[in-house]
């Protein structure tokens, strides 16, 4: 059983090794299959590359010569059209294309003027001239003056590199300003010499020439000036004297010959500086201090035209608004035109205060089309002007705030009496500011307008009717009823006291010894109310003294017993005898 057994194991293993083999043989078929169609595919993608590379080399090659021919015809064309660059009547080198905004005659132009005016300088030294290299460009310098620069279009042209092309210009150029320098002879230098010493001379003519003809004007204007100079008078003043119109004329004539002198000087200096060619950069410098700002004004003013034309339109347009304004004003105040609830007197400050306000729009207006308006510094100093006006104006900014209330509040008018405080006079002026006040004394008083509107105000001139009123005091012993009659008869006999009404009395106090009586009258002469008050009490000392009663006021006390009245003797019947004092005297005895 047991080798039944291992004969039937065997055999099994021996069927599983044999399959296994069977596998294999075929797998690796299989792999040497796949290898060979690999290959295959490899040498197809590998010729498929080769051929690829070669038709770009063959492409490359065609741009290559098409580049090549037409990098020659460039060159070419860039040769052919070149532009010699002269230094005397020789010929250094050629410019073959442009240089920044420069065309190659205007370039060959301007290299030709910078190697002359190395020729002409003095202190020439060779060895300052130098290349220069950098990554953007390749140029030739005299120190730090640049003199010719190498473009790509010359490298392209000469088919060499710049720095090349550049050495070989530096030795043409040296050689060439070397030559050009031996060539200047003393004949040359004499001429030059020759011209500066008779330009000296003209300068010197015309100095001397100059200053005779201001003699010469000077004598004319002494001997004349009794005809030429009457003096000047303005308003009963003579703000100048026929001798001082003399020495203003006079000094005016120095100061524009001595300004005369400088200018000769000025412009005779750069013509001396052009007869020599190392300094004709200096005559050029100097004229160009006088021409440039000339230049400059003159193409300010030019674009500054459109503006000054809106300026010059606004500002007409504003004129003619005002004159609008003034004349509906002056209707208003000649009362031709009337608006409810506006009064004539408003009129004018209205009109003044629209007129600021018109103008002030005006102002804002052309701010911005003035010149300088958009500096810092124009805008700073108007500023900094602002800041001291608020600062330094708040008195008069607050009186005339109170000009323009008190103008509309219609207090009193020019030519009123009022009393201000304690100022009593006529308005005689009435501004923005100030109110000015003549007094019966004659005295013209300023007042501010804020104290004005601080302040109480009477006016006695605006109401028809005006009482004026007095105050004495009686005693007891004087019949009211009496004392009312003499004080209504002195009213009614003072001038300037109205009939209708009627004065009347007001007894406006009962005093511990006696009695204070008013007299109240009514007058319509508001100026005249001292002199009426004066006369008023004038005729009440006369009334009360002819009727023998005794004024007293304002307080007494009596403690009389006989001795002289208070009443003027002109008033004390003829037989009148002064009463003698009363005197008693009591004699005590004690008992003894």
């Amino acid at each position: 059983m047991k080798y039944l057994l291992f004969f039937l194991l065997s055999l099994s293993l021996s069927t599983i090794t044999f399959a296994q083999t069977d596998t294999l043989q075929e797998q690796t078929t299989q792999l040497d299959s796949l290898q060979l169609i690999q290959q295959d595919s490899i040498q197809r993608v590998n010729q498929a590359i080769a051929d690829s590379i070669r038709k770009q080399v063959i492409i490359l090659q065609a741009k290559a010569d098409s580049i090549q021919r037409a990098n020659r015809t460039v060159a070419d064309s860039l040769f052919t059209n070149r532009v010699p660059v002269l230094l005397g009547k020789d010929t250094l080198f050629y410019v073959y294309g442009r240089y920044g905004e420069l065309d190659k005659p205007a370039r060959a132009k301007a290299v030709t003027q910078r190697l002359a005016s190395l020729v002409d300088r003095y202190l020439f030294n060779t060895d300052s001239l130098k290349v220069v290299s950098d990554s953007v460009s390749t140029s030739i310098y005299y120190a730090r003056e640049f003199v010719v620069s190498v473009t790509a279009e010359d490298s392209t042209a000469l088919k060499q590199s710049k720095k090349t092309i550049a050495t070989q210009y530096l030795k043409t150029i040296q050689q060439a300003i070397k030559a050009q320098r031996d060539q200047k002879t003393l004949k040359q230098r004499l001429i030059e010499v020759g011209l500066t010493i008779l330009a000296l001379l003209a300068v010197y003519l015309l100095y001397r020439l100059t200053n005779l003809f201001y003699r010469f004007v000077l004598k004319k204007i002494y001997e004349n000036r009794k005809n030429l100079f009457k003096g000047f008078t303005y308003n009963n003043y003579e703000a100048l004297t026929p001798q001082r119109q003399l020495e203003i004329a006079q000094y005016g004539l120095r100061v524009l010959r001595l300004v005369t002198h400088l200018l000769m000087l000025y412009f005779a200096l750069p013509i001396i500086f052009s007869i020599f060619p190392a300094t004709q950069g200096l005559a050029d410098t100097l004229f160009s201090y006088v021409l440039d700002p000339i230049k400059k004004i003159l193409r300010s003013i030019l674009n500054y035209i459109p503006n000054l034309i809106t300026i010059v339109i606004i500002y007409i347009a504003t004129r003619y608004l005002v004159k609008l304004l003034k004349f509906i004003a002056q209707e208003i105040e000649n009362e031709k035109l009337q608006l409810e609830g506006f009064y004539t007197d408003w009129a004018k400050p209205t009109y003044n205060i629209i007129r600021v306000l018109v103008y002030a729009f005006m102002f804002v207006v052309i701010f911005p089309y003035l010149p300088g308006s958009d500096s810092k510094i124009f805008q700073g100093v108007t500023v900094f002007i602002g800041v001291l006006f608020s600062l330094g104006s708040s008195a008069a900014v607050s009186n005339a705030v109170a000009g323009i209330v008190i103008t509309y509040m219609r207090p009193f008018k020019i030519g009123q009496r009022v009393k201000i405080g304690d100022i009593i006079g006529d308005v005689v002026e009435k501004n923005l500011l100030v109110t000015r006040i003549r007094t019966i004394k004659n005295e013209e008083i300023t007042i501010p307008n804020s104290s004005i509107l601080s302040g109480h105000t009477v006016n006695y001139t605006s109401s028809a009717k005006y009482i004026i009123h007095s105050t004495i005091t009686i005693g007891y012993d004087v019949p009211w009823k009496q004392v009312h009659a003499l004080l209504i008869q002195a009213a009614e006999k003072t001038e300037g006291i109205m009939d209708d009404p009627a004065p009347f009395v007001l007894q406006t106090s009962l005093d511990d010894f006696y009695v204070s009586y008013q007299i109240n009258a009514y007058t319509s002469y508001a100026k005249s109310i001292p002199e009426t008050t004066s006369e008023l009490h004038q005729y009440i000392q006369d009334g009360f003294n002819e009727s023998g009663v005794e004024i007293l006021s304002p307080h007494y006390r009596a403690v009389r017993d006989g001795g002289q009245v208070t009443i003027p003797t002109d008033y004390l019947p003829a037989d009148y005898v002064q009463p003698s004092i009363k005197v008693s005297v009591e004699s005590n005895k004690k008992e003894e």
